[in-house]
């Protein structure tokens, strides 16, 4: 398969219902009204702490968020007379909230609990401090909103590097990756790669929840990777760092041979080190994708190959310039 084409999806929304369910045990989390309100939509991302619009300045109340009613917020409430408290959350249900979320040790009044409930509005308490809460629940939001796309080739853990190795239907992608599971790596997906980008410049690549680790060898057919090979031969997901496209040899193209012209590719506005590998029989792919990922290790720690020996090949031929030898004495072969 050539990287063309590639479409971008991307999750509109989810149920205040959906979050309550997932995060239950995780988060600790206690419904104070039921399901009140659990059929309400949440689309946006982000979290909001609602402090000034309890004050009463709306105009940059950010209302359609996850509401997080934390120290800052009861405090400021408990602080008002009973009439203010009731006012000041009456402001902000001038607007349709998804859902409260109550941090801390913190509580709510059963009347202003009341005005939720009547709003249609759930409240949701957890035992975790603000900041922890905060920075939990905003990840999972930022998973679930986050770009994604689906790729078709075969993913390995190599060595630690996220190899997405790609190619026409038939090509070989599954086989070597087969081959280098066989050699101790680690199949996160076969034929269909989930990828999802997650913050800024990360790429996290999975399988599908029905294929997981099954993969189609032709002529074999489906086989279970996990139950061959033992559960130390397979990941749930991984980070995308490489993507090697398989290529059937052609003489008409022209292949790099020095490593210093290598393209990148752009995927959900992540760009990556993009290998095209030309392939003939009798050629040792599987051997190549680990050098592919010890190299690009290497890369990570500030050592270029390529780059490496276009310097010592410079500074050969400065030295042979000035006439003088570039090899000067030879060990003698005692072996």
């Amino acid at each position: 398969m050539a990287l063309t084409n590639i479409k971008e999806t991307k999750k509109n929304s989810m149920t205040v219902g959906f979050l309550f369910d997932v995060n239950k045990q995780r988060l600790k989390l206690e419904s104070v009204n039921g399901d009140v309100g659990f059929d309400r939509e949440i689309t946006d991302k982000n979290i909001h702490r609602p402090g000034l619009a309890l004050a009463g300045y709306v105009e940059l109340f950010t209302y359609d968020r996850v509401q997080i009613f934390g120290n800052t917020e009861i405090r400021y409430l408990n602080h008002l007379t009973f009439a203010e408290r009731m006012n000041a959350f009456k402001t902000i249900f001038r607007f349709d909230l998804p859902c409260i979320f109550v941090t801390g040790e913190n509580k709510l009044d059963e009347e202003l609990v009341a005005i939720a409930t009547e709003h249609h509005v759930s409240v949701i308490l957890t035992p975790l401090e603000t900041t922890k809460f905060v920075y939990f629940i905003s990840d999972f939001l930022d998973d679930h909103f986050a770009p994604q796309t689906v790729l078709h080739g075969s993913f390995v853990d190599v060595d630690g590097i996220g190899v997405l190795i790609t190619g026409r239907s038939g090509i070989g992608k599954s086989e070597i990756a087969l081959d280098l599971v066989e050699r101790g790596h680690r199949l996160v997906a076969d034929d269909v790669v989930m990828v999802t980008r997650k913050g800024e410049g990360i790429l996290m690549g999975a399988g599908s929840d029905v294929v997981k680790h099954y993969m189609e060898i032709r002529g074999l057919g489906l086989i279970d990777v996990r139950s061959i090979f033992g559960i130390r031969s397979i990941r749930f997901q991984k980070r995308v760092e490489i993507i090697v496209e398989l290529q059937e040899w052609r003489n008409d193209i022209e292949y790099t041979r020095t490593g210093l012209d290598h393209e990148n590719i752009s995927i959900l506005g992540v760009s990556l080190p993009h290998i095209k590998l030309p392939i003939v029989p009798g050629k040792n792919i599987t051997v190549i994708v680990e050098v592919i990922a010890m190299d690009y290790q290497l890369k990570h720690y500030g050592y270029d190959s390529a780059k490496e020996f276009a310097k010592r090949l410079d500074a050969a031929i400065a030295e042979k310039s000035k006439g003088k030898r570039v090899i000067n004495y030879f060990d003698h072969d005692f072996e």
